[in-house]
């Protein structure tokens, strides 16, 4: 049964949804399935939620560094959400379809955070730099307002952007059967089922996610860059490795998302199977999302610290 009503205009057959096919032919592994990701999405918000009230209870974490690191784990439980139980209710349901409309809030949510994670991946980056660099000018450089400056810039870069390019893409008339090959509207899959031609926006395309992905992997780049610079002048090995710790974690949740992300995006159409983008998709909207709280707590010693201090407050009275 197909998922799509069509209405015709002209010559064409158009969409008024889509049906997501990713998981149509493993109908007997869809259980477990469903099972592993509400596992994998619960352990996520859990996981962020204990990260962003530690930081809020915990007055030595006030500090622009764990700033961004709640504004990330929020971010990441919104990212999870617009993509997991919509995932979840399709594994467990026959027909697996969407609006038109309801495609495009998906994109518009999933493609705006996304963006926004680069740039404040790119915000924290320049915390280390200024953290590492020039630690005598750290708390006039990264005071609160340049905090809350840098947070508003990726946000806002996130939405301007992504909006614009969405946008475009649902001017796009979509015809045929409305499948996509994929478990949640991603770009190319989408764009995939225009009937129109696409080659020249397509190149459009590219080039804005080349700009605003590179530009903050570039600055990401650059700061690092500068940070080993540093840590290799620092003359005792105790000081370099308590210097290295302090931007390990954020070059592994770099490492995971810029990974995915410029693996996807920034190849041709041409380049895309449903294959790749289904492995890829769920590595940058599941596991990524998931591994990041753990990342950030086992690697962390002032976080695990906070833990510790939290669990141990207020210990009940013995009563003689």
């Amino acid at each position: 049964m197909s998922g799509s009503e069509p209405t015709m205009s002209g010559n064409q057959s158009l969409c008024t949804k889509f049906t997501f096919v990713a998981f149509s032919s493993l109908a007997e592994l869809q259980p477990v399935l469903f099972v592993v990701f509400l596992i994998v999405y619960l352990f996520t918000m859990c996981g962020n939620l204990l990260i962003i009230c530690l930081i809020w209870v915990t007055p030595f974490l006030h500090t622009p560094m764990y700033f961004f690191l709640v504004n990330l784990s929020i971010l990441e439980m919104c990212y999870i959400t617009s993509v997991v139980p919509q995932m979840l209710v399709h594994l467990l349901v026959e027909t697996k379809t969407i609006s038109v409309g309801g495609c495009a809030a998906q994109m518009y949510v999933f493609a705006i955070l996304g963006l926004t994670e680069c740039c404040l991946l790119a915000a924290m980056a320049y915390d280390r730099f200024v953290a590492i660099c020039h630690p005598l000018h750290y708390t006039l450089l990264m005071s609160p307002p340049v905090c809350l400056k840098l947070a508003a810039v990726s946000w806002i870069t996130g939405v301007v952007v992504e909006s614009a390019q969405i946008t475009w893409i649902f001017t796009l008339p979509f015809c045929g059967t409305g499948e996509i090959q994929h478990f949640f509207c991603d770009i190319m899959p989408v764009v995939k089922l225009a009937c129109v031609d696409t080659s020249h926006n397509e190149i459009v395309l590219f080039a804005i996610s080349v700009l605003f992905i590179m530009s903050p992997c570039l600055l990401i780049l650059c700061s690092y860059l500068r940070i080993l610079g540093t840590i290799l002048r620092i003359p005792s090995a105790t000081g370099r490795h308590k210097a290295f710790s302090t931007c390990s974690s954020h070059i592994l949740v770099v490492s995971l998302f810029y990974g995915t992300a410029l693996f996807t995006y920034l190849q041709p159409k041409s380049a895309h199977t449903p294959d790749t983008d289904k492995t890829t998709a769920l590595m940058y909207t599941v596991v990524t999302p998931a591994l990041n709280p753990v990342i950030y707590t086992l690697r962390n010693k002032e976080v695990k610290e906070a833990f510790q201090r939290v669990t141990h407050r207020n210990p009940l009275r013995r009563v003689d």
